[in-house]
């Protein structure tokens, strides 16, 4: 049974491990969200498309799923493109939540995720920070509030640095009003034009570690099966998150840390601040949008990609090559008149079992392309029945399901069905004058046979 043999490479322990959730049937997922101030690019696609995924596969083998990535509402850089754009805070956010909303339904991500706002839950951050004050894991000094790494003998439990060896001034902030260069912001009282909320610390905004814990805390109340993201969020956000967890509730937020490797561009890391980005809006621009999702899921999720537009090109091939096969497999039976209703095959437990092996999605693709081959040679073979073709199909629709493809086919209508029929016809009483000109009709008409 696939529920029982699943395994997960923890970031946590740095090692394979049985997965086994908290409550039965049940998952409880977060994966860190968007700063909401420009659209996504490729990179930043990545983790959407592989945590839309493994949730996808958790649902199709029996699991309940709750998942939950948030929108950070609030940063330095969303006031400086208000400022840019000359308009305000809430209307660059909400431009491009919906960006980012619209980018996710166009690469087939899941529609039940639950996506809070860092504004939405500003009472619950400035109520955890207090406690974190009166526990005295966290203190003011100056206009800020800091938290105390070293009151937590775990920290750099994650990113598996040592405290004492952390470098001053690498990742850390040199502050003369920290006790330690690690201490990192809670609160921080501000003057600047940017919306600030009333604490008791003062008047100003959260600092950017704190909203994960609140959301969980607040969504789900009690530690959680999985938390994601990418790498690059390992240290020091995922670090912060856990040393304060551990600081109030004693433990780890999630029994799975899970983090996806970067996609590069011809070698470089990608960064908005650099510059050398491609916008995911462009790409399912100029190709299908499954096809990028196809070129993400290609690759193993702990590995780092290296876009080039060749390879993207012969994705968009690839992908075109499935969409053909998914049509002509799905028309045969339309025009058969029978209904679409199959079981899976073998090759469905094939994909599952690389799937539930630390979310192997480059070898359950290389399932899919055995598949399709598969179903290429059964629409050629004439002895090929109708049910071994409903099977097919019915196994095709369900790895597409998981990996969140999707092919768009207009239904024929009633007309359109008997040309085909009356062409089927001409073919088998070896009419093929009139079979070609039916051809040419039925090729008119966008119906590839």
């Amino acid at each position: 049974m696939i529920k029982n043999n699943i395994k997960v490479y923890n970031s946590l322990t740095n090692k394979v491990e049985d997965f086994v959730p908290l409550k039965e049937n049940e998952i409880s997922m977060y994966v860190c969200g968007p700063t909401v101030y420009n659209h996504m690019h490729i990179g930043n696609a990545r983790p959407v498309i592989f945590f839309d995924t493994v949730k996808r596969f958790f649902e199709y083998i029996g699991y309940k799923v709750t998942m939950v990535s948030n929108f950070t509402d609030i940063d330095d850089k969303i006031i400086k493109k208000a400022i840019e754009e000359n308009t305000t805070e809430e209307q660059i956010s909400e431009k491009y939540i919906q960006a980012y909303l619209d980018a996710c339904d166009k690469i087939g991500c899941c529609k039940d995720v639950i996506h809070p706002r860092v504004t939405e839950n500003i009472n619950e951050i400035i109520d955890f920070i207090n406690r974190l004050i009166q526990t005295s894991h966290a203190y003011q000094n100056g206009d800020d509030v800091y938290f105390d790494v070293n009151n937590i003998s775990e920290y750099g439990v994650l990113s598996n640095q040592k405290l004492e060896k952390l470098e001053s001034g690498s990742r850390v902030d040199i502050n003369q009003n920290k006790k330690n260069p690690a201490d990192f912001t809670l609160w921080k009282k501000t003057n600047d034009i940017g919306k600030k909320w009333p604490s008791p610390f003062g008047l100003g905004r959260p600092g950017w570690h704190t909203e994960c814990v609140v959301m969980i805390d607040k969504i789900f109340g009690s530690k959680i099966d999985i938390h994601g993201g990418g790498n690059d969020l390992k240290f020091p956000h995922h670090e912060n998150e856990i040393a304060q967890s551990i600081a109030l509730h004693q433990h780890m937020i999630a029994n799975y840390w899970i983090h996806n490797a970067r996609i590069d561009l011809s070698g470089e890391k990608m960064s908005k601040s650099l510059g050398n980005v491609i916008w995911l809006k462009d790409i399912i621009t100029k190709y299908p949008p499954q096809a990028y999702r196809l070129f993400v899921l290609s690759n193993h999720y702990r590995q780092t990609i290296n876009y080039t537009d060749e390879l993207m090109q012969k994705m968009a091939i690839e992908w075109e090559k499935f969409a053909n096969t998914y049509r002509s497999l799905y028309r045969k039976i339309e025009l058969s008149n029978v209904s679409f209703n199959g079981q899976v095959i073998d090759l469905m437990n094939d994909f599952l079992k690389e799937m539930a092996f630390d979310f192997n999605t480059a070898n359950a693709l290389s399932v899919l392309y055995t598949l399709q081959k598969k179903i290429n040679k059964d629409l050629r073979n004439k002895e090929c029945t109708l049910d071994e073709l409903k099977d097919d199909f019915k196994t095709l629709q369900d790895m597409f399901s998981i990996f969140g493809l999707y092919v768009l086919i207009d239904p024929l209508t009633e007309k359109e069905k008997t040309l085909v029929a009356n062409w089927q016809l001409a073919r088998e009483n070896k009419d093929f004058a009139t079979a070609d000109m039916l051809r040419a009709k039925i090729t008119e008409m966008g119906i590839k046979l």
